[in-house]
């Protein structure tokens, strides 16, 4: 394996493990009515999950499968914004606890050793 990719896919690997901890920190901060606070980490959740994208379907390309279902990802993003329009910060805590973090939290990283 060619050692540039090895290193992309231990950063996915390592982001998509520290998904579920951004969740939980959204979902506190708002629940808490800091919405300022949880626009923030969204806004960084959502530049994170579009990177996972792109390595997703860029090591697709090269024969490196993964399971990320991006439509799934996207109707999750819609549903955000949906909540976030009407501020109804409770709405979108209720989507990352109960839909995105338990769906992100069933990804299996990639197996370094199988590719």
């Amino acid at each position: 394996m060619n050692e540039m990719i090895l290193e992309i896919i231990n950063s996915y690997n390592e982001y998509l493990e520290k998904i579920p901890q951004g969740c939980e920190s959204i979902i506190i901060s708002t629940k808490s009515e800091t919405p300022l606070d949880a626009l923030q980490l969204i806004t960084q959740f959502t530049e994170g999950v579009d990177w996972l994208v792109q390595v997703n379907e860029k090591l697709s390309t090269l024969s490196y499968e993964n399971p990320l279902y991006v439509n799934k990802i996207h109707d999750f993003l819609e549903e955000i914004n949906k909540g976030l329009e009407i501020q109804d910060f409770l709405r979108v805590a209720d989507i990352f606890e109960y839909e995105i973090k338990p769906y992100f939290e069933s990804i299996p990283p990639y197996d370094i050793a199988t590719n």
